[in-house]
C-alpha cells in the first residue's frame, strides 16, 4: 500500500498560509477595551438573535435572557420597528 506524499515542507508551506491567513484578519491597530467590550456584546447579541430565529422564541423568553434594561430596549426597538412611518415630505 503506498500512501500519498505528504512532506515537511508541504506542512510548513501550509502552516504559513494559515499563519499569513491569521494576520491578515487581525486588526492593525488594537481596540481599546471599551471597543473590546462593544465587540464582545454585539457578537454575543448577534448569536443570540441567531438562535432565537432558529428555536423560534417569544419575546418572554428573549427578556428573560437579557438583563432587565436591555430587555426593555429590545422590547422598545420591536414596537419602534413595528410603527415605523414613511417621512413627511416638507412643504414648501
Amino acid at each position: 500500500m503506498t500512501s500519498p506524499k505528504y512532506d515537511f515542507r508541504q506542512f510548513q508551506d501550509e502552516l504559513t498560509r494559515l499563519e499569513r491567513k491569521a494576520e491578515e484578519q487581525r486588526p492593525i491597530k488594537p481596540l481599546g477595551k471599551k471597543a473590546v467590550a462593544a465587540q464582545r456584546i454585539a457578537m454575543a447579541r448577534e448569536e443570540f438573535l441567531t438562535l432565537r430565529k432558529r428555536h423560534e422564541l417569544t419575546v418572554a423568553d428573549v427578556v428573560a435572557f437579557f438583563p432587565e434594561e436591555e430587555g426593555i430596549t429590545y422590547l422598545q426597538e420591536l414596537i419602534a420597528a413595528a410603527q415605523v412611518k414613511p417621512r413627511r415630505k416638507r412643504k414648501v
